[in-house]
């Protein structure tokens, strides 16, 4: 299996995993969306807690240029230890969701 699609089944087990968790409050789901055309992975909340509306990303990763980039993650814990975990490599990890400013100070890639 190559370095993308490894990366993708990756990132796939790991949106499943947090998405099989279920919620204690309110009538709340969580969903995962795969587009490996366009190698873009989202896994969302949503549903209704105390009549209220509920729908937002808790996770976004898109593979550009053979690099996962992060672009939110409202995980407890974060994904990217996860990603970690399953041997993905600092260097190939972006952390998006930081100005490029702050990234450089990190030990994840840059861009």
């Amino acid at each position: 299996m190559d370095k993308i699609e490894q990366y993708r089944h990756t990132i796939e087990a790991v949106f499943n995993r947090y998405a099989a968790i279920p919620y204690s409050l309110g009538d709340i789901v969580c969903e995962t969306i795969f587009d490996r055309a366009q190698d873009k992975y989202l896994m969302i909340t949503l549903g209704r807690d105390q009549g209220k509306r509920v729908h937002f990303a808790v996770a976004h990763i898109d593979i550009r240029d053979g690099k996962l980039w992060i672009q939110t993650d409202r995980t407890e814990d974060g994904v990217t230890g996860d990603l970690l975990a399953a041997g993905i490599p600092k260097e190939d990890i972006v952390l998006a969701f930081m100005s490029a400013e702050r990234r450089q100070h990190t030990e994840f890639a840059v861009a």
